[in-house]
């Protein structure tokens, strides 16, 4: 079974493209994109842990 890790970040509007692409490129797979509890835009995102079977 496929074990994953998670990450959240914040998104900035200027450079939303580039952070998305940052993530991406380290394999990160985005899942959702959600409002900030202060505002702004909150990304989530998961990748498998390495080792672990499809």
């Amino acid at each position: 079974m496929t074990q994953w890790e998670y990450l959240t970040t914040p998104l900035m509007i200027h450079t939303t493209q580039a952070i998305l692409n940052n993530w991406g490129s380290d394999g990160w797979e985005l899942v959702q994109i959600v409002p900030g509890p202060e505002g702004g835009l909150v990304a989530y995102f998961k990748r498998p842990l390495e080792g672990t079977a499809a």
